[in-house]
C-alpha cells in the first residue's frame, strides 16, 4: 500500500464507508449533508473513493465539519482522478489520508476501481450506500462488505428514481435502511 497523509487514521476503530452514485441527485446531496455532521460528532472516520458525486461530497463534508476521512483511490498517488478533485485530493493529503495499492504513475484503469472497493469495505465495520443505480460500483462495495462480514446500510429512495434502484434492492435483500443517524451508530459502535 502507498499513502499520503495521516497514517494513524488507519488505527481508528470506528470507521464507516460511505459510497454512492457519481451522478448524485439533490436527494443524495441532502442526505450526506444531513448525515455527516452527526458522523463527525460521534468521532467516526469516513472512508470513500474520491470519485465525483457522492464520494467527493462525503470527503468534503467530513473535512468541512473538522472530521477524519480516508480516500482510497484506483491509481498512483501522483495522479488525480477525476481532475476536478485535484484540490480535494490535496486537502485530504494534508488533513486526512489517501491510500492506493498502485505505484506512482499507475493510471486510473476501470478494473482498478473494482479492486479498490474491497479496500474501502475492508477498512470499516459498516458500508453505507447513499445512491446507486441498478448495476453500480457501489453495489460491488456493498457485496464485498457482506463477504467480509461487515454491516451494510442503504438510504431508501423513490421507486421512480434510477439512482435509488440499487439502494432499494439492497434493502430488499436485507441491508439496513438508513433512516436516521442512530441507524449508523448502531451498526458501527
Amino acid at each position: 500500500m502507498f499513502y499520503n497523509g495521516n497514517l494513524s487514521l488507519l488505527s481508528h476503530q470506528r470507521a464507516i464507508a460511505i459510497v454512492g452514485a457519481r451522478m448524485m441527485t439533490s436527494y443524495g446531496e441532502q442526505a450526506i449533508k444531513c448525515l455527516i455532521p452527526g458522523v463527525v460528532d460521534n468521532q467516526l472516520t469516513t472512508v470513500s473513493g474520491l470519485a465525483k458525486g457522492v464520494d467527493a461530497l462525503v470527503h468534503e463534508a467530513t473535512l468541512a465539519n473538522a472530521g477524519s476521512t480516508i480516500a482510497v483511490i484506483g491509481n498512483g498517488l501522483d495522479i488525480t482522478y477525476p481532475k476536478q478533485n485535484a484540490q480535494l485530493q490535496n486537502q485530504i493529503q494534508k488533513e486526512g489520508l489517501i491510500l492506493s495499492e498502485y505505484p506512482q504513475g499507475a493510471r486510473p484503469l476501470r478494473h482498478h476501481f473494482v479492486k479498490r472497493n474491497r479496500i474501502i469495505a475492508g477498512l470499516t465495520t459498516a458500508t453505507c450506500v447513499v445512491e446507486a443505480r441498478k448495476n453500480s460500483g457501489s453495489l460491488i462495495t456493498a457485496s464485498l462488505a457482506l463477504t467480509e462480514n461487515r454491516n451494510v446500510l442503504a438510504i431508501p429512495g423513490s421507486i421512480f428514481s434510477g439512482n435509488s434502484q440499487g439502494t432499494n434492492q439492497l434493502i430488499a435483500a436485507g441491508a439496513r435502511p438508513l433512516i436516521e443517524l442512530d441507524d449508523v451508530l448502531e451498526e458501527v459502535l
